[in-house]
């Protein structure tokens, strides 16, 4: 019988489960984000130049908005290139990275061709702008809304493929899922388009 690993069956099958159909809606990226926070603190770069960001610091009940994604958090932190950095598409002054903490950070999104809803809940959400790479780390719970859900702590989310992959080989690594039954999962949004159902969720 062949020995295999179940941490990495299992992160396979989120994989399979949870990625199907969980493209980030298209349209978020070219939507402005909005910002509220009980305080709010500012420091530019000393140096104007790449590496060395414009730093963005909210704390209290901090919420966040861009198209379909939303995030709530106790605190976060946003980084920026300085004005007249370009990123690697070309874009100046560009956010690049936002990093959430609470208890815990929250982020929902709208997926492009069933507009599903996903939701994530973990201490620390890690969001890479450039890359769309989220790492969501301690007390993770994703929920793929009509597919699965997922419990760890620790999971790399690829938002641009909806790629997701959790656990380690030690053998303290464990994760655990639940897979809907596939009558139950959602159905494709006709013409793809999911911009009425992000403003319904």
């Amino acid at each position: 019988m062949p020995n295999h690993n179940p941490t990495r069956l299992a992160a396979a099958c989120i994989a399979l489960v949870l990625a199907q159909s969980a493209f980030a809606l298209s349209t978020d990226r070219s939507q402005p984000m909005n910002l509220d926070a009980n305080q709010q603190k500012s420091t530019q770069s000393r140096t104007g130049k790449a590496g060395d960001p414009d730093i963005t610091i909210l704390d209290g009940n901090v919420v966040m908005a861009q198209g379909s994604m939303q995030a709530h958090a106790d605190h976060a932190t946003i980084y920026r290139n300085p004005s007249g950095v370009a990123d690697a598409n070309g874009n100046n002054g560009s956010l690049t990275r936002i990093v959430l903490t609470g208890k815990p950070a929250h982020l929902q999104q709208v997926h492009d061709g069933d507009c599903g809803l996903m939701t994530a809940d973990a201490d620390t959400i890690d969001y890479d702008n450039l890359t769309g790479i989220a790492l969501l780390t301690g007390n993770v719970t994703v929920i793929q809304h009509g597919k699965g859900e997922f419990h760890g702590q620790r999971m790399r989310y690829d938002t641009n493929t909806g790629e997701m992959e959790s656990g380690d080989a030690s053998p303290s690594s464990r994760v655990h899922m639940v897979m809907q039954p596939k009558s139950q999962q959602p159905k494709s949004a006709p013409g793809g388009d999911c911009t009425k159902a992000a403003g319904a969720h």
